[in-house]
């Protein structure tokens, strides 16, 4: 059994939720997410808190007791507090500017690269390379940060490219001559 899953998700006064069935609401302050799980786990809400237990007495079941709290802590955490993600830009001409729901990424291309943004993210940027992704839905938050990350990532050499800021970039040594 899930050590994790047998935690109970505490819920914050300002926070609302509603569970029905295996679909979980939750309300608060930065947005709401409302988010559908496996019917192999029992979700329970008490009294300021929200409680996991597996269904069937399965290996798939216990596992899932411990990913759909994770998930469930995580959605209460993003609609009190919100996620964000920094990344800098790195690189001669290299800059990001955001237009209505696009943002623009010049990295050195022939053409500039226009990337949507999701609904319920906002970016922001600073300086033309330095780029805030904010949002209240973690999963989303991450995948624009590793999809704006992926169109040039980090060259060892020079250290060319778009990284997220706190990831470990490794460094090579440039050629050597005689």
């Amino acid at each position: 059994m899930s050590r994790i899953g047998k935690l109970p998700v505490a819920i914050p006064d300002k926070v609302e939720v509603s569970i029905q069935g295996t679909t979980v609401s939750i309300k608060g302050p930065k947005g709401s997410l409302t988010k559908e799980f496996a019917p192999v786990v029992d979700i329970a809400s008490g009294e300021n808190e929200i409680t996991v237990t597996p269904s069937e007495e399965t290996r798939f079941s216990r596992a899932m007791q411990g990913t759909v709290r994770s998930i469930i802590n995580g959605m209460v955490t993003g609609v009190t507090d919100g996620f964000s993600k920094s990344l800098e830009i790195n690189g001669v001409g290299f800059r990001a500017t955001v237009q209505g729901n696009i943002i623009d990424l010049a990295l050195g291309k022939s053409h500039e690269i226009k990337h949507p943004i999701p609904e319920g993210v906002t970016v922001t940027v600073d300086d033309n390379t330095k780029v805030k992704v904010e949002g209240a839905d973690k999963q989303a938050v991450g995948q624009l940060a590793a999809q704006i990350k992926a169109y040039y990532p980090v060259e060892p050499y020079k250290a060319k490219g778009v990284r997220i800021v706190g990831d470990y970039v490794r460094r090579k040594e440039g050629k050597k001559t005689a």
